[in-house]
């Protein structure tokens, strides 16, 4: 390690900046929120800077660099000019009189170099390669701004505010680990990631009155995998998978959003096809309450959202019947992803004002649909879980008024690398299904939109 990372208290602190330009304003920009004092001495100097100087009660020195002009009671200076030779003067003089020194694009001269800083005040993340790549430090400083919401300024906030009166209400320190542990990764937590905070006061209280309980007590993620590729899963449900104990998955969950759950976590298969139920829905709603009890952190994942044909209605009505705590991570539905991906827009101004989303699985060999409303103008039809009763969809659609002729399209895996998009009409579709070998998932969409996918697909 080239150099080692330390947070340090500046607010006493004075820093010297020779060079006046874009380069030294950026620098001063990132040292400013800290309370340093910024002296600049330069012949030009930026305006903003001047400004960034004045408000942090430094001086301007409107000079070209000499040692002469230069105190000797800086905390830090930082050469910030294009001119090698005047950095090079700025460096020497700083380590004959012990002053630690950064000089700008010269990392054999610099005694510190300045971070790609993630601010979550009061929250910092702070990334360096010893300065071999700043553009490589900038990439990871995006992911990680993806992956750690604004509000976690906020939790830290929280959690200092109220660490002397939980230190003080939990002396074991295994208990207080684990609490502390329970409040960042559960319930809490996200009440103050959605701006509750008053919410969230009171449940730390409650917590408090008796923490031996509140640390066996276990939670429930019902979370949206999206309808397969895994970048389109939400930022809130892999942070929650990657804390998650165990997971109960279905079918429709693809393997690459199952690569991204932690090795270490407990996978169980709680899959269903047509007439083969590998755990039936009550065994799922209980292993839910089971694991909970045994105070882990469940996650039921389900394709698509679990809002939209997939039972998570029911499952969450059974937890609060069981007093278990649950949260609901939204995902993209299969018809909003699988759509997009093929290009068919499910709604358009010249071709569908309306959209439908149907469900279409038999039923003792039928379809129990209102065939008669679901046709109308200028509309959009979405069938899930139709495969099988594609032919008789297509047949019932065009016995109950719907044109012969009206666009179809059957996308199978969508937005995997397995996609595959056919295109045809009600007339003719179930003709390409006896030629193809579709395999679920499979998502039917009908109505004019289905025009467009020639056009715009672009996946």
């Amino acid at each position: 390690m080239q150099f080692f990372p330390i947070f340090q208290r500046l607010e006493n602190c004075h820093c010297l900046f020779v060079g006046g330009g874009k380069i030294a304003l950026r620098k001063a920009k990132t040292l400013f929120p800290s309370g340093i004092k910024i002296d600049v001495m330069a012949f030009d100097i930026l305006p903003e800077l001047e400004e960034l100087s004045i408000s942090s009660k430094g001086e301007i020195q409107k000079n070209v660099f000499s040692t002469e002009l230069v105190r000797n009671n800086y905390t830090y200076i930082i050469a910030a000019t294009d001119c090698k030779k005047t950095n090079l003067a700025v460096a020497n003089f700083a380590k004959e009189n012990n002053i630690p020194v950064n000089v700008v694009d010269s990392q054999a001269l610099c005694d510190f170099i300045f971070p790609a800083i993630v601010n979550r005040n009061p929250l910092t993340i702070a990334i360096s390669n010893s300065g071999s790549s700043p553009i490589l430090s900038r990439l990871l400083k995006q992911q990680i701004n993806q992956y750690v919401p604004d509000a976690y300024g906020d939790l830290s906030k929280f959690v200092g505010q109220h660490r002397i009166k939980v230190n003080a209400s939990i002396t074991d320190k295994n208990t207080r680990v684990a609490f502390w542990q329970k409040v960042l990764q559960g319930s809490s937590a996200e009440t103050i990631f959605s701006g509750n905070h008053q919410q969230a006061e009171k449940m730390l209280s409650e917590a408090l009155e008796n923490p031996q309980a509140f640390n066996q007590k276990g939670e429930v993620y019902l979370i949206g995998a999206g309808p397969g590729d895994p970048d389109l899963l939400t930022i809130r449900a892999f942070r929650l998978l990657q804390q998650a104990d165990v997971v109960l998955y279905d079918r429709l969950v693809s393997d690459q959003v199952m690569a991204l759950i932690d090795d270490s976590t407990e996978k169980i298969y709680v899959g269903k096809k047509r007439d083969n139920h590998s755990v039936e829905q009550g065994d799922i709603n209980q292993l839910l309450v089971k694991y909970a009890r045994q105070g882990k952190r469940v996650a039921r994942l389900k394709g698509g959202d679990p809002f939209i044909f997939g039972r998570g209605g029911e499952e969450i009505e059974m937890l609060v019947d069981e007093e278990i705590p649950f949260q609901v991570v939204p995902g993209i539905t299969a018809a909003n992803g699988c759509s997009a991906y093929a290009g068919i827009p499910l709604t358009h101004r010249d071709y569908a004002q309306s959209v439908q989303f149907v469900t279409g699985q038999l039923k003792d060999g039928s379809i129990e649909l209102n065939w008669v409303e679901l046709i109308a103008p200028n509309k959009t039809l979405v069938f899930y879980m139709g495969l099988t009763g594609l032919p008789l969809i297509c047949k019932s659609l065009i016995e109950n008024g719907m044109e012969a002729t009206t666009p179809l399209a059957l996308i199978e895996k969508g937005t995997t690398q397995q996609q595959r998009v056919f295109i045809s009409t009600l007339e003719k579709m179930p003709e390409v299904l006896l030629e193809e070998n579709v395999v679920s998932p499979a998502l039917l969409i009908v109505g004019n939109v289905v025009k467009l996918s020639e056009k715009l697909s672009w996946f």
